[in-house]
């Protein structure tokens, strides 16, 4: 048991970087691949602006895919380390089966979705044809073959749980190496492969992400030996499903919130096409810096899961001391990159049409990174003690309550020019920061409550 005991001896600073950078390094480079998929889009001969923005709009509903899987792997991953800490091996191995369960169901709706639902979608959202045309078909393909994105959330969330953290990236590098190298050859035509265009990159995409999947299954079979496996656990147990929603809901309602505001903002964003687009290529690039945050926050949620099981109440503190430290310096390096190159990521996107829109959103929006950080760690600290409310209400400012009645609000004053939507830009650093407000309160509560409780 040497993952558990280093879970339990280890002191909490050190294990947060030995866990935290390969999570990290695994966020960023789901982060890049993703932008090397835009900027290999952004550079085909023909309709390469159609191209960016049709990626715009099914942006969105891979978020909530993504979203769904992770959700659920976060909340498997929480009550996985909990319940290891408590020494319960038994009902480890019902977590781990339940949450394969969870993963076909939440497959079956993707598929449905990707044969019904895919055209009215991108439609609600444009009216050009082409847009719509891309954006259709690279969707379906996504949808229809989305069991890699689903299983590979999985497998990385159990891999996590029981600090075999090294591994999940390793899953996520074989990924994006596939995915980067397929980009140029299906997205182009290269070789005996036939110029695929948009369709090229979907199946690029997941490809990839299949490879991903079947990698950490692997190692998950192999190497987490703490509990048992097999079909028999995958048995629907709604105890353990209602144990591992009552900490994963919260996540997935808070991805899923990401999901509607990128949507809302593309509605709010439909009178101009160019500033649509832009909004598309810098959230691309604004996951890159918010993933670092998320590969931490994956960090610091099973150290304190596995320390509030045990009943440490020195090492909760230290992760949420530490948590909160390694994130702040992880977005001091964020701000200083995106303020610093906006034209080199313009340049890399090919977005001639909405460069100057790109810019002035990177300029701005850059500005709300540290208090975005904070809230993400603020969640994994709530979702470590059961605190999925506050987590929930986070979310709810950050991405709902606050950032799109002021960004509709900012749009009535502005149409046209890029100075004038600009205006809109600044509802996401004013939202991050009354987020930030929010979640210290909510911090300093459940300390009280759940940690300086424990003897």
């Amino acid at each position: 048991m040497a993952e558990s005991n280093r879970m339990k001896d280890m002191p909490v600073n050190k294990l947060m970087v030995q866990m935290g950078i390969p999570m990290i390094l695994s966020m960023a480079l789901q982060a890049v691949y993703n932008i090397v998929d835009s900027a290999f889009v952004g550079n085909m001969k023909a309709g390469s602006e159609a191209a960016l923005n049709a990626l715009t709009l099914v942006f969105p509903v891979q978020m909530l895919m993504v979203a769904v899987g992770i959700g659920t792997g976060v909340g498997t991953n929480a009550f996985l380390a909990m319940t290891l800490g408590q020494g319960n091996t038994r009902k480890a191995a019902k977590v781990a089966g339940n949450s394969l369960f969870l993963g076909v169901i939440i497959y079956a709706a993707c598929l449905l979705f990707g044969i019904f639902g895919v055209n009215a979608y991108i439609s609600s959202q444009t009216v050009d044809q082409e847009v719509i045309s891309m954006g259709t078909g690279y969707l379906r393909i996504c949808c229809v073959i989305s069991f890699g994105i689903i299983f590979f959330s999985l497998f990385e969330k159990l891999l996590q749980a029981t600090g075999r953290s090294l591994y999940s990236t390793i899953g996520q590098v074989v990924g994006a190496v596939v995915n980067i190298i397929l980009d140029p050859i299906m997205i182009y035509g290269l070789g005996p492969v036939p110029e695929m265009g948009v369709e090229g990159a979907a199946y690029a995409t997941v490809i990839g992400q299949v490879a991903s999947a079947v990698l950490l299954f692997i190692f998950h079979v192999k190497l987490n030996k703490e509990f048992e496996h097999g079909i028999k656990y995958m048995k629907p147990d709604g105890g353990i499903i209602k144990g591992i929603y009552s900490i994963g809901l919260p996540a997935i309602i808070a991805q899923a919130l990401m999901s509607i505001m990128v949507y809302v903002m593309n509605l709010i964003l439909k009178f101009n096409s160019s500033a649509q687009t832009a909004y598309g290529l810098f959230y691309k690039v604004q996951q890159f810096v918010l993933f670092l945050a998320f590969g931490l926050r994956d960090a610091i949620t099973p150290i304190i899961a596995f320390a509030y099981g045990m009943g440490s109440r020195k090492r909760i503190n230290d992760g949420i001391k530490y948590g909160l430290i390694y994130t702040i310096i992880l977005m001091i390096a964020g701000v200083a990159i995106t303020e610093i190159f906006p034209g080199a990521f313009a340049t890399l996107f090919n977005a001639d049409q909405s460069r100057e829109y790109f810019i002035g959103a990177m300029r701005i929006i850059s500005i709300s990174f540290i208090f975005a950080g904070i809230n993400v760690a603020y969640q994994g600290i709530y979702q470590a003690l059961n605190g999925g409310i506050e987590s929930l209400v986070i979310s709810l400012i950050r991405q709902l309550v606050v950032i799109l009645p002021l960004a509709g609000i900012f749009s009535v004053f502005v149409r046209s020019g890029q100075m004038g939507v600009s205006l809109i830009w600044w509802a996401f650093p004013i939202t991050e920061f009354i987020a930030c407000i929010a979640g210290y309160v909510f911090l300093k509560r459940i300390r009280n409550n759940k940690v300086e409780s424990l003897k």
